[in-house]
């Protein structure tokens, strides 16, 4: 008989459980602005941001040149140059002050400058040639593809003009380009192939789409609830104060289930899709998944216990985003962050799992070699769990304090009357 009893309190508490998964799905899914940001936002903002940034490289940067030197070294370095995709030459301008105003007017994004000494420059052996190179700062996508195009045109053409000093010196050609090839090198991209922007960033706003989606929407089913002055934290015929563990389970379980589907979608597909790296194994992303989402639920549920209204969570979304994404190192180095700010870092799980993801996804690490940040995510599932539980316990007893409070108040009143 006390195994039988033991198997039905067993029964009973899976019960309430499983109560509280469904009523909590069913407050999801009759929440259109929850479901908004819940499913549509999750699906729709990954296609949307690899669509902006279909064009992973910027091509054909207009450039204006002030030629001064109309040498035939000159027009030799300009055709090697405009023959490179990034750039395209679109204006000669007769004085720097032309090709000003032709900048400040955003018509081309970069000046190239040859001055009157440069042919004579090239051809003495003695003196160094000087170009002037000035770029758009305004986006550093035209930076990047106006100097590094020009970068690799003047190694080639320095290469060049190399040799025939070797050659009027007396050494031979073979010698000559032996000494100018002492040192070859083959230039690899690890780890971003295309060398663009959206192979470089997506990887890492995909996480940030997955963890800020799923806080927003936490944060609004509790400001709402707080709005309606509905109970969460509450199952029928029992105190809050028992029921913490079978809300804090049942709840997460509710959240688990709808974004370890958005997750195989956001993770596995997108970057497949859209051709971005994904050389990882498929299985030890989503083991690495599965404690950064469970972090990210509790830290969630942590943060919505004091959210008083809906609206409240539009404010943390908007004023958090791009703070995690700064100290988690991903768009800025890490190491040139204050030191508070890292540390501050380690308690949101976005800093760990981004940095999982990508070392197992883009750069092909196993979860062996990317341990500290799966045992860091753990930690802090578990961690945020714990508090979760302590303040919905917390918050039980107040509201069962004051409960008793009101209905003491209350029949005083009733004593004093009679």
């Amino acid at each position: 008989m006390r195994i039988y009893r033991h198997l039905y309190q067993l029964w009973l508490k899976l019960k309430e459980s499983t109560w509280v998964f469904a009523y909590e799905l069913k407050r999801i899914f009759t929440d259109p602005g929850v479901v908004v940001i819940f499913i549509v936002a999750s699906l729709a903002y990954p296609v949307l941001y690899n669509f902006i940034y279909w064009k992973d490289n910027i091509e054909n940067v207009p450039v204006a040149v002030v030629d001064r030197s109309n040498s035939p070294e000159s027009r030799s370095f300009l055709h090697r140059w405009d023959a490179c995709p990034d750039v395209t030459l679109t204006d000669y301008c007769c004085s720097m002050s032309e090709a000003e105003t032709l900048l400040r007017d955003q018509k081309v994004h970069g000046i190239i400058y040859f001055p009157d000494d440069f042919a004579q420059a090239l051809g003495s052996g003695m003196e160094t040639a000087h170009i002037s190179l000035y770029c758009d700062m305004s986006s550093f996508l035209y930076m990047k593809a106006i100097y590094l195009s020009c970068n690799q045109v003047m190694l080639e053409s320095m290469r060049g003009v190399q040799i025939d000093r070797y050659e009027a010196m007396g050494i031979d050609q073979e010698i000559a380009w032996s000494l100018v090839q002492d040192a070859p090198y083959t230039e690899t991209a690890l780890f971003c192939p295309t060398g663009g922007y959206a192979a470089f960033l997506i990887p890492a706003v995909l996480m940030l789409i997955l963890h800020q989606t799923l806080f927003f929407g936490i944060c609004m089913l509790g400001g709402t609830a707080r709005e309606e002055n509905r109970e969460l934290f509450l199952l029928p015929g029992r105190r809050r104060a028992d029921s913490v563990l079978r809300i804090a389970l049942g709840r997460g379980a509710a959240y688990f289930l709808i974004y370890i589907i958005l997750g195989v979608f956001v993770l596995l597909l997108v970057p497949r899709l859209f051709h971005l790296p994904h050389i990882g194994n498929w299985y030890d992303v989503m083991r690495m998944y599965v404690p950064f989402l469970l972090a990210t639920i509790y830290f969630s549920m942590l943060v919505s216990t004091v959210i008083r209204n809906r609206e409240s969570g539009i404010v943390l979304l908007i004023s958090t985003s791009l703070i995690f994404l700064f100290i988690a190192g991903v768009s800025w180095p890490q190491q040139m962050l204050p030191r508070p700010w890292v540390y501050l870092s380690y308690f949101f799980p976005y800093t760990w799992g981004v940095h999982g993801f990508l070392h197992i996804n883009s750069m092909g690490a196993t979860l062996a070699g990317t341990s500290r940040e799966y045992i860091a995510l753990w930690l802090l599932a578990a961690g945020y769990f714990l508090a979760t539980c302590l303040m919905l316990w917390l918050l039980g007893r107040l509201s069962e304090k004051k409960g008793a409070d009101w209905l003491s108040r209350k029949s005083g009143v009733i004593t004093s009357v009679r």
